[in-house]
């Protein structure tokens, strides 16, 4: 007889009738977890009780963590702890109320067979909706079905619709009317540019180089190399602790050089005295360091765009990155010079820099940066996160907000950028942020995404508009007022249109001098996608 040790078989409990079963993902800072706290209780008990009304029960499937004084799920190991005391098909929901990791989930969710619900609070404060748009596009990638919803308050007749069906249904169903897949282009100077563009890049090919993968939790955001490859880009895989070693070799008198840059150009920073919580001119010092390192690495290894994850590496190391990503990011910016001073890098040229190391917008932003640079037009683009926003004067204003990695010009100039501390929440080292107000004009905003085992990209236009001055300062005030803010119509496309077609929680941006222009703009860079053998979509109203 054998003496083999065989594991005790899995024992679940079953699923009950109407009975669903609630987990949340929080963040790995516990400082994150805490603050966010009470907004999460608050919106469990809405989903609870709007469950109640029809009928049923809702299980938290794991206990409050009173010490730690959160209730999230922390990490991955104890996402798949949690996920052992839920009936494998019950029907889950994910409760959302902050920015949360998707990957503390992953593992659960992949191989949960009963229905998935994903939920969120539309809230200003804490991010819930962001963190929706993240986890939703994670699932997408991956395949697993699911159903999503929102709301303000989790009353009102549409998300209380939208939960019945869900329940009755394993459903839900929403509108897609605003979603056309890119039809056959027109002949056009736009188009044929558009096309000689993707030649070329699958051609010649580029490299972005990323600085350590995984940032933020966000599965969605690595983009596998062998369906990069085929598009011509190709990824130079990169260590935050080189572009650390790297800072340590830029100079005081080159960093002083770049600040005094900035504050010829008009960019004014206020700070104070305690560094943990007060911008200082030392956290600045070392930002500049970070952009003149990272520069000089991309030109180490022939990169075409860098993305510097910080937030889950360098953040108990060095100030944030934010400065040092917008102005990678601006067309007009400090030169940086080789090692040895005899060679300007890039210079007169924005250097696409991809926040959070996001590969989707690695993608977007070199295709943009190329299709408006050969249109002679201003290439600075950003991500934003889709943060927020409510009805404004007859029309629904999006609040698009990112940490920092706008580029000046967005918001008319460096003599309109103010640097502000990070908050001490998620940024230990502090560091400054590019604020300001984005200027009205014309954008093409995009995202690329992973579906059904592809690469597929929704382009779309939207109209930056200029809110009074007390209303961009009550919604800044409502969401993270040290951060660069885009007051965004889209075109065509409603509030909960977007919500439920978006596959990030980040939204690519970009302008032009007129909507005539943004509109070509945009026929060319849908070439440029499609003959890199991306599929694209159109959402919204666009003119071909």
């Amino acid at each position: 007889m054998t003496d083999y040790t065989f594991p005790a078989p899995v024992a679940r409990p079953e699923t009950q009738p109407k009975t669903a079963y609630l987990i949340t993902s929080g963040d790995l800072r516990e400082s994150a977890n805490v603050a966010g706290w009470p907004v999460q209780e608050a919106t469990e008990a809405a989903v609870t009780a709007a469950f109640r009304d029809l009928g049923w029960n809702v299980v938290r499937a794991f206990g409050v963590d009173e010490e730690r004084g959160h209730g999230y799920i922390r990490s991955q190991r104890m996402g798949m702890e949690v996920f052992k005391n839920i009936p494998d098909d019950a029907p889950l929901v994910v409760a959302i109320a902050n920015w949360q990791y998707s990957h503390h989930v992953l593992a659960g969710l992949r191989t949960h067979r009963g229905p998935i619900l994903t939920t969120a609070n539309f809230a200003p404060d804490w991010p819930g909706l962001v963190g929706l748009l993240g986890l939703n596009a994670g699932l997408t990638k991956m395949g697993k079905e699911y159903s999503t919803i929102w709301s303000v308050d989790f009353t009102d007749d549409w998300f209380r619709a939208g939960l019945k069906e869900w329940i009755e249904t394993g459903h839900i169903t929403h509108d897609a009317s605003h979603v056309r897949d890119l039809p056959a282009l027109p002949s056009s100077p736009e188009t044929e540019l558009g096309q000689a563009l993707a030649a070329q890049l699958v051609a010649d090919k580029a490299i972005i180089g990323v600085f350590d993968e995984g940032c933020m939790g966000m599965y969605n955001a690595i983009f596998d190399d062998e369906l990069l490859n085929g598009t011509g880009i190709y990824k130079e895989r990169l260590s935050q602790s080189a572009l650390y070693a790297e800072m340590l070799t830029v100079t005081d008198a080159e960093a002083d050089a770049a600040y005094d840059w900035l504050i010829d150009r008009g960019m004014t920073f206020e700070y104070g005295q305690d560094a943990a919580t007060e911008l200082t001119r030392d956290q600045v010092q070392w930002q500049l360091k970070m952009y003149i390192a990272a520069l000089r690495i991309a030109d180490d290894f022939g990169l075409d765009a860098v993305g510097i994850q910080y937030q889950q590496g360098l953040k108990d190391l060095v100030p944030a990155s934010d400065l040092a990503e917008g102005i990678l990011n601006s067309t007009d910016r400090p030169p940086v010079f080789s090692r040895d001073g005899q060679r300007e890098l890039h210079a007169g040229r924005a250097f696409p820099h991809f926040n959070e190391a996001d590969e989707g917008v690695a993608v977007d932003a070199l295709v943009t940066n190329r299709v408006w640079t050969a249109m002679g037009l201003n290439p600075d683009t950003t991500l934003h996160d889709v943060r927020w926003g409510e009805d404004y004067d007859g029309q629904f204003v999006w609040v698009y907000e990112i940490s920092g990695s706008v580029p000046a010009s967005h918001l008319g100039g460096w003599d309109k950028a103010v640097g502000n501390r990070q908050g001490h929440v998620f940024f230990p080292a502090g560091g400054a942020t590019i604020n300001g107000v984005s200027k009205p004009g014309e954008v093409v905003l995009s995202r690329i995404y992973i579906a059904d085992g592809g690469l597929h990209a929704d382009l779309f236009r939207g109209t930056v508009v200029e809110l009074p001055a007390e209303e961009s300062q009550r919604r800044k005030d409502l969401t993270n007022p040290e951060w660069p803010i885009a007051s965004v119509v889209l075109h065509g496309q409603s509030r909960d249109q977007f919500m439920a077609r978006h596959k990030a929680n980040h939204a690519q941006l970009v302008y032009a001098p007129d909507a005539d222009t943004a509109d070509k703009a945009l026929v060319a860079k849908a070439a440029m996608l499609g003959g890199m053998g991306i599929t694209v979509h159109l959402c919204g109203e666009v003119n071909l």
